[in-house]
């Protein structure tokens, strides 16, 4: 079945978050407009981004596709789970990304998508803080993350390692014989696994599926959404590692500031 014309608008920033949802919409082919969201100046904060998600933070889109009927609509979708959900319900009747409403699969990929956003994601994110940008080097909080991180790691191998018995040839992937959402959702942030200060290689299955989901074009597409993703190039020496920090950790701080003024 052929893609929609669609008119949707991503408004996202080169992170995680931000890059699992231009990957869906790549994946997809799904015709999409990029807004960057500069949050090195605080503008997911600004009243108009407010207007779109509440909660100040990327991704979102605002999709102005007309109806089936044709008439004018427009929808906001915030939080990247939802925003992915969203997509595949109304933009891949094929099941390209997902499985039919409903079915087991179905649900268990809604489980491990949220298990990535209350679990992965947030842990992985704090190992991030307290590794990179906190401006006092806490033993014990870069330890607490970074442990908890390598053992949602160790979950997501021992998942892939069932999967692995009745892999499809490309495979194996997080549920079914096919990558969906639940991969990409999981990928964003093991992906940025070595920012975290973690290595993927003790995680033998866990590395070859990062490989697997890195070979893809429209992966790749995604990735470098809305400007080119450069932090595993800047890793490779000392002085790349230390200036990509010292930007995104003036940043961080910055916002961190700001919230604590605001609500302290």
């Amino acid at each position: 079945m052929p893609t929609p014309k669609t008119q949707i608008e991503l408004y996202t920033s080169g992170t995680p978050n931000g890059q699992k949802a231009s990957i869906t919409l790549e994946e997809l082919g799904i015709h999409y407009e990029v807004k960057n969201v500069e949050i090195s100046k605080n503008v997911q904060k600004e009243d108009w981004f407010l207007k779109i998600n509440p909660n100040g933070r990327i991704p979102a889109i605002v999709d102005r596709t007309p109806a089936s009927d044709g008439k004018p609509r427009e929808k906001r979708v915030f939080e990247g789970g939802a925003l992915m959900l969203y997509l595949c319900e109304k933009y891949d009747p094929d099941h390209r990304l997902n499985y039919p409403y409903n079915s087991d699969e179905y649900w268990e990929v809604v489980e491990w998508l949220v298990w990535m956003q209350s679990g992965l994601g947030p842990m992985q994110g704090q190992a991030n803080h307290f590794y990179r940008y906190a401006p006092e080097k806490i033993e014990y909080g870069i330890k607490r993350y970074q442990t908890e991180t390598k053992r949602l790691y160790q979950v997501l191998e021992d998942r892939l390692a069932e999967q692995s018995e009745a892999a499809h040839e490309d495979g194996p992937w997080i549920v079914g014989d096919r990558m969906t959402i639940a991969d990409i959702a999981n990928f964003s942030w093991v992906n940025w696994a070595e920012w975290a200060g973690i290595d993927v290689g003790p995680f033998k299955r866990l590395g070859q599926w990062l490989d697997r989901i890195n070979s893809r074009q429209a992966v790749q597409r995604g990735l470098n959404v809305p400007e080119p993703f450069t932090m595993k190039e800047k890793l490779k020496t000392k002085e790349g590692e230390e200036e990509y920090a010292k930007h995104h950790s003036q940043w961080v701080m910055k916002g961190q500031e700001a919230d604590q003024k605001k609500h302290g």
